[in-house]
């Protein structure tokens, strides 16, 4: 017996997609603005001008900056990093990402998220992609942020010692 993706034909493509976590992102000059600061998509589907989807594998980091405003400025800044999920595995819904995703960080307000955004910076000035950054440290980001403390810096020493835990499969 052949195994099911073989005996799916035409709709293979469409049974793939399934696989993925979608996130809807929203561009209304001035209004409403959602990007992707890192993340890897493996496909995108325009619906209109405003809007579109990108498609992500399980298991990829990804940060999704939401934005919007009034005529009188600035109602909401938020970032969120997550890691999307594999199907049927517990994970935190979140506006705009389908099904949802683990959460690592998640905060809201303009100055917190230009922090976030300049750790984001930071860690691409050392030569790391944020992609690979270990999981913990967008936590301890997330929580020193809510202390109103600096985070601590993402050292090329703290991802070598990453890598070589991951190897290791701890």
């Amino acid at each position: 017996m052949t195994p099911a993706r073989d005996r799916a034909g035409p709709g293979t493509a469409v049974a793939d997609k399934k696989l993925h976590t979608d996130i809807e992102l929203v561009w209304i000059e001035k209004r409403i603005e959602h990007w992707i600061r890192f993340g890897n998509a493996v496909d995108e589907t325009i619906h209109s001008r405003c809007t579109r989807i990108l498609r992500f594998p399980p298991n990829s980091p990804v940060a999704l900056v939401r934005w919007s405003a009034s005529d009188y400025g600035t109602i909401r800044s938020r970032i969120d990093i997550m890691c999307t999920v594999i199907p049927g595995e517990a994970c935190s819904t979140l506006p705009f990402v389908r099904p949802g995703a683990q959460i690592w960080l998640s905060i809201e307000g303009g100055p917190k998220v230009q922090l976030v955004l300049e750790t984001i910076d930071a860690i691409e000035a050392a030569g790391i992609d944020p992609c690979a950054v270990v999981p913990e440290h967008w936590s301890h980001v997330a929580d020193r942020i809510a202390a109103g403390e600096q985070p601590r810096a993402y050292t090329a020493e703290r991802h070598v010692a990453w890598r070589k835990r991951k190897a290791l499969g701890r």
